[in-house]
């Protein structure tokens, strides 16, 4: 649970700030009752506006769980590629109207304080992280996508479409200058961006350069995940820690989505993660919730990237499971993984059995330990020792001892892109790695269920075209913007 200074509020103030979202468009103006002639009277509007956009990685509307959405038009728990999309806007265009908000001049016509005015600055930076954060996820997902900012008039015509190079350009920009900016790590922190936050987003861009421009830069890669693992930053003892209902506590977490049972209420998220892992002869009580909905199962082959002795695996269950997944319907084919819980690590469980404590880790010290070896195998510099000496910490934790280290000739990319797959299941990483490697279209790698339909007869998996490699923009989104050409095979 997390217990730093932005629950408190309860983001009430920020959430009159646009009311619901009725258009998608990043150059309309969000529909509000609230100007920013009197909203930004109050000194506390500020904090609590970017805490709005802090909440949109985690809440889909004004009143969670549901009602009153961010965005409307669409079911706020389904429709997930045009939903994907279209937050990412919204998040944009939240960060957007912050920054034109805060400017010199519009604080100096508020008459805002020096002491304040600093403290905006720090918040202007976060607004600029988070646009980032959203700006990586579209061309991740979706390639080609409009590059709006702050300095863009609102209301006027409807954006053209950038190259995925142009935004990823911008965003790499953004967070260099940004860095030295952010609030620093630590408790009072957690939850929010800092340097080290903006140094792993930027260890993400560059891992994926060779995808989003074609040009590769492991040794950015490398540089920027050593200047993580040399910030405030250890390795977590527990590594189920990191997935429990007060991982909040834990010393490895460099960027999360937080979550709370009572707070930040939504059938999404981590709520989904928990609930949806449980099923079948499954007591749902011991991960802390009132239910399981019967859904998230391991594939045949993400169970079969686990050895014996794997203490990763001490979550996974299997009684009345099979490993083979024949059928998409019944959850008891397939292994089940309940890698998140919402209990805690003293063994209690989280405030809310429906809506779980636990919040997600986007980014944390384990994975910049596999972006360091990962870059160095690629030929970005560093030490081959050094990146042996990382991958064995993280097996180690894993293992409880020595039992599980690897020794040099092991450490290959195909090595590499296995230990990802065990040490970051369910964290978000496994499409854009496959990617990455080359392997999610194709028939160079089929797993379950690849490519066919769930009421298809072949669940061996079949090959993909490249395509999809990329999401097809929203269609609506083509009718209303001319400016916009759908990604191509769609």
């Amino acid at each position: 649970m997390n217990t730093s200074q932005w629950k408190p509020l309860g983001i009430a103030a920020a959430l009159l700030v646009l009311g619901t979202a009725g258009c998608t468009d990043p150059t309309v103006a969000p529909k509000s009752t609230v100007t920013g002639a009197n909203f930004f009277d109050d000194p506390g509007s500020y904090q609590a506006f970017l805490a709005k956009i802090y909440a949109g990685l985690a809440l889909s509307g004004q009143s969670g769980p549901a009602g009153q959405p961010d965005i409307s038009g669409i079911d706020e728990a389904s429709a997930m590629v045009v939903a994907m999309y279209y937050r990412i806007y919204f998040q944009v265009g939240m960060a957007n109207e912050f920054l034109r908000q805060t400017t010199d001049d519009k604080l100096t016509a508020r008459g805002v304080g020096s002491a304040l005015r600093t403290q905006i600055q720090q918040y202007r930076a976060e607004a600029r992280f988070l646009r980032a954060l959203s700006y990586w996820h579209g061309i991740d997902l979706f390639g080609n996508i409009p590059l709006v900012t702050e300095k863009d008039a609102i209301g006027t015509t409807a954006p053209k479409q950038s190259t995925r190079v142009d935004i990823y350009n911008y965003v790499v920009t953004e967070l260099n200058a940004i860095k030295t900016q952010l609030p620093a790590p630590g408790a009072a922190t957690y939850g929010r961006a800092t340097g080290p936050a903006a140094d792993m987003l930027l260890a993400e861009l560059y891992l994926n350069d060779s995808v989003y421009t074609g040009t590769a830069n492991w040794a950015g890669a490398l540089t920027e995940a050593q200047a993580v693992i040399g910030s405030a930053y250890t390795l977590d003892l527990n590594y189920h820690h990191l997935f429990m209902a007060d991982n909040n506590t834990s010393p490895e977490i460099i960027f999360a989505i937080t979550q709370d049972g009572v707070r930040t209420q939504t059938y999404g998220g981590v709520t989904f993660l928990v609930h949806a892992s449980v099923g079948g002869s499954m007591n749902a009580r011991n991960y802390g919730i009132d239910g399981g909905w019967y859904g998230l199962r391991l594939k045949p082959e993400a169970y079969a990237l686990f050895g014996s002795g794997d203490g990763r695996t001490s979550t996974f269950y299997t009684t009345g499971q099979s490993v083979v997944v024949d059928t998409i319907a019944s959850f008891n084919r397939g292994i089940a993984s309940p890698k998140f819980t919402n209990r805690t690590s003293l063994g209690d469980s989280g405030s809310n059995p429906t809506f779980v404590d636990t919040d997600f880790p986007v980014f944390r010290l384990g994975e910049a330990y596999l972006i360091y070896a990962e870059a160095q195998l690629r030929g970005g510099g560093g030490s081959r020792a050094q990146a042996l000496t990382y991958v064995n910490a993280l097996r180690e934790r894993a293992y409880g001892g020595t039992a599980g280290d690897i020794t040099d000739p092991t450490l290959t990319l195909p090595f590499i892109l296995a230990e990802r797959g065990r040490e970051l299941l369910w964290e978000a990483h496994r499409r854009t790695d496959l990617i990455r490697y080359g392997l999610f279209t194709g028939s160079g790698y089929l797993w379950a269920w690849k490519g066919e339909d769930p009421h298809g007869t072949n669940p061996a998996g079949v090959a993909t075209a490249a395509t999809r490699d990329l999401y097809p923009l929203p269609a609506n989104e083509l009718i209303a913007n001319p400016n916009l050409r759908q990604n191509p095979g769609y």
